[in-house]
């Protein structure tokens, strides 16, 4: 029989409530955490709703504005701007997914470093409307301890929620290499306003693909991190495999909210600009979707 863990979940967004959603129907106590009342309160009445082919399921899960006691799992599935705002307790072991550099860094500031997991997930996820999402391709999630943290009970918790899991002695590794792909698709199609596959399609597009991936290789490298295979040819592939999926920084776009280009290709930028490494084109692109973000707001 297994153990009936406390699991809460940082972040209402669309892999927030996948994480949610999937650890509630796996008889885990979930809580969801949330700093705007109003739709706390309007989570609290619907529930969250996974759209997965044909099927949809609804939970009923706690939906509170801050973590509670007791809790032996807390996964962190905010946007990375908002990393630096949590409040987070000193004695739980700590899991982010999110996307970027940086986020763990400021979990460890925030927090005991000795309990803080990192890694990276494929899951992908669209959020239909507010408490909606729709799971739109299964994935691979890959964690491991950022410094001397135990991976057990987040393995158990997420394994029994039917998510897929690899565990690495090198987190920062697997961040840098998802953020390397990031930093090139990512941008790409929220100026475009295209899917993922089209980056392939247009010329143009493909070779600034490329060139973009090489530049934040070239800064993951100033940081000690290499890679096994070519960050080109697996962010091209990377575009085929995922061809229909709308980026989340376009989601954002569409949705007038803000993305995440500081943690992404920002990062990338001033951690080029700290090792005398110029990414010409990574600040051009990270300048459009900055432009594109603020005529949103306005």
């Amino acid at each position: 029989m297994s153990k009936s863990y406390s699991v809460s979940v940082v972040g209402p967004g669309a892999l927030g409530c996948l994480f949610a959603g999937k650890l509630a129907k796996a008889g885990f106590r979930v809580h969801l955490i949330d700093h705007k009342q109003d739709r706390i309160t309007r989570l609290t009445k619907n529930g969250i709703e996974i759209h997965e082919g044909d099927k949809i399921e609804t939970y009923h899960v706690h939906i509170t504005s801050h973590i509670p006691a007791g809790q032996d799992l807390i996964i962190v599935l905010v946007k990375s701007y908002s990393t630096a705002s949590l409040v987070l307790p000193q004695d739980t072991i700590i899991l982010t997914l999110q996307n970027g550099l940086g986020n763990v860094e400021i979990l460890c500031k925030k927090t005991n470093a000795e309990r803080i997991l990192a890694g990276t997930t494929t899951e992908s996820a669209t959020l239909l409307e507010e408490g909606k999402t729709k799971h739109t391709a299964s994935g691979v999630t890959v964690l491991g301890s950022w410094t001397t943290a135990p991976v057990k009970i987040a393995l158990d918790i997420l394994e029994q929620a039917g998510f897929k899991i690899e565990i690495t002695n090198s987190p920062g590794q697997v961040i840098w290499e998802k953020t390397v792909i990031n930093a090139g698709i990512n941008p790409l199609t929220a100026i475009l306003n295209v899917p993922n596959g089209a980056l392939l399609k247009i010329r143009e597009a493909r070779e600034l693909l490329r060139e973009l991936v090489a530049e934040a290789s070239k800064v993951a490298g100033t940081e000690g991190y290499r890679f096994s295979r070519s960050m080109i040819e697996y962010a091209e592939e990377t575009c085929e495999l995922t061809a229909n999926n709308i980026s989340s920084m376009l989601q954002d776009i569409r949705n007038g909210r803000k993305t995440e280009i500081e943690a992404i290709s920002g990062e990338i930028m001033r951690r080029g600009t700290s090792a005398f490494l110029t990414t010409p084109r990574t600040r051009t692109v990270y300048q459009l979707v900055r432009s594109l973000e603020q005529r949103e707001i306005s």
